[in-house]
C-alpha cells in the first residue's frame, strides 16, 4: 500500500504537468496567430510571417524591381523572409522558453 503522503504528491505532480501542457498549447496557438515582420534592402522588401513561421505577406517596393536584375530581387525576398523567420523564432523563445525550461527532462514530451 502507498503511504498517506505518496498518492497526493503524484496526483499533484500530474495536475501540474497537465496545467503546463495546457499553458504551452495556449502559447503555441497565440504564436500561430501573431504576425512578425522582417525586411531587407533597407525596407525595399518586407515579409510578414506568423510566430510559427507561416509566410503571410510580402511587400516589394517598385524601386526594388529591375527587369535586368531579377537575381537581386530574389535575394532580397529570401533575406526578408529569413529575417522575419528569425524574428518569429525569437518571439517563440520568449513566449515558450519559460514554459519549456522545466520540461526538458520529462519523458514523452516533445522538447
Amino acid at each position: 500500500m502507498f503511504s498517506g503522503g505518496g498518492q497526493p504528491n503524484m496526483q499533484q505532480l500530474l495536475q501540474q504537468a497537465q496545467k503546463m501542457q495546457q499553458d504551452l498549447a495556449l502559447a503555441q496557438e497565440e504564436l500561430a496567430r501573431t504576425e512578425v515582420d522582417g525586411q531587407a534592402g533597407g525596407g525595399l522588401v518586407k515579409a510578414t510571417v506568423t510566430g510559427s513561421g507561416e509566410l503571410r505577406a510580402l511587400v516589394i517596393d517598385p524601386k526594388a524591381v529591375d527587369p535586368e536584375d531579377t537575381e537581386t530581387l530574389a535575394d532580397l525576398v529570401v533575406a526578408a523572409v529569413q529575417a522575419a523567420n528569425e524574428n518569429a523564432q525569437q518571439l517563440a523563445q520568449q513566449k515558450l522558453g519559460p514554459l519549456t525550461q522545466g520540461l526538458g527532462g520529462m519523458p514523452g514530451l516533445p522538447f
